[in-house]
């Protein structure tokens, strides 16, 4: 069988951005409009993005800078606090300005201190998305100190995301960046048109040994942190099934170079300008680039009841040196996914 040398698809959508703001902004949003149609960008600002005002004036800023001749659409989120008020998502969605609500458990992740204490208190706000369509997308995992960081995911579908689902079934659910095993089989039992879970490029690629390979690797520190071997295998399986349940979110989420090799290092890790490459090269690993459109470009908008895009990307099998560093206005520096690494496909 003659090797496949070149692969076109309809325009993919990442389901999954951090875009920050700024000077950061100015330089991540060419990177994900040049391979993306649409995106849905991520509301943990600082300050967050609660209200329609502000989700507004996100979605220009990040309009604004977007190359000239390219065509890209944001989709907003609005960050859900204990506080959010029913009517606001109500009216957001009405409006088309909000595409989705994102649930950070407080203190998860990044820029997460005014996410969600206890999903009772935030009932009410659900089952008016719940009555209205309105998607929730979930940043799953536990917070507890007690609980070790590598099984927070499983522990949050166990005593939150399962008797979520139960009380209101009819909730349309994104389980974002899935890590685990658990997570895959969890999903993979749900109704297939309420439920959903993006996977990273990353997660594909790496588990949590290569965290630690010739040192610490802080640019490879994410969260949810990548797991074992096991669970990296069932995310393959899972994105190259064909499944309309699982789809493309790169989670692509820039710090500064300095703020990565840090005591402390953030936890975020920049693919956007590898995300296609990357993706391709897990398919091509698996004998599954036949699968590849179906989870890039056709399954997340069906989840959000979008249409396909129309115009089309082509990936070819051409080996390229993924830059070491991207600079950033100001001085500061960016280190992508797979920085100094060869990757086998690239963008035509």
């Amino acid at each position: 069988m003659a090797e496949i040398t070149r692969v076109t698809l309809k325009r993919p959508d990442d389901w999954h951005v951090h875009f920050r703001d700024g000077v950061m902004l100015q330089t991540v949003v060419p990177a994900t409009a040049r391979e993306f149609a649409r995106a849905i960008v991520m509301p943990n600002l600082v300050p967050p993005v609660t209200d329609i005002a502000a989700a507004e004036a996100y979605r220009q800023r990040i309009l604004d800078a977007v190359p000239a001749g390219r065509t890209f659409t944001p989709l907003m989120t609005a960050y859900l606090t204990d506080q959010t008020s029913p009517e606001t998502l109500r009216e957001g969605a009405k409006r088309g300005v909000f595409s989705a609500v994102k649930l950070y458990p407080a203190g998860a992740t990044t820029n997460s201190a005014s996410g969600v204490t206890d999903i009772a208190k935030v009932m009410p706000v659900l089952e008016v998305m719940q009555e209205i369509g309105l998607p929730l997308l979930i940043h799953g995992e536990v917070t507890s100190p007690e609980i070790d960081i590598f099984d927070r995911e499983a522990v949050f579908i166990e005593r939150t995301l399962g008797p979520l689902l139960a009380s209101l079934p009819a909730l349309k659910v994104v389980l974002e960046h899935v890590t685990t095993k658990e997570a895959v089989d969890f999903v993979s039992a749900q109704d297939a048109s309420g439920i959903g879970a993006t996977i990273t490029a990353h997660h594909l690629m790496i588990n949590r040994t290569d965290l630690f390979k010739g040192g610490i690797r802080p640019h490879l520190y994410c969260l949810p942190i990548a797991k074992r071997e096991v669970h990296r295998q069932a995310l393959r399986r899972a994105a190259a099934s064909g499944d309309r349940r699982f789809f493309l979110g790169t989670d692509t989420a820039p710090h500064a170079k300095h703020l990565k090799e840090a005591a402390c290092g953030c936890a975020g890790v920049y693919s956007a300008p590898v995300a296609m490459p990357i993706y391709a090269q897990a398919f091509d690993e698996m004998g599954a680039l036949d699968k590849l459109e179906a989870f890039a470009s056709l399954n997340g908008p069906a989840f959000y009841g979008l249409a396909a895009n129309t115009d089309t990307i082509t990936l070819l099998r051409k080996p390229w040196t993924v830059p070491a560093s991207i600079a950033v206005d100001g001085g500061s520096e960016l280190v992508p996914f797979m920085a100094g690494e060869t990757l086998n496909w690239q963008l035509a």
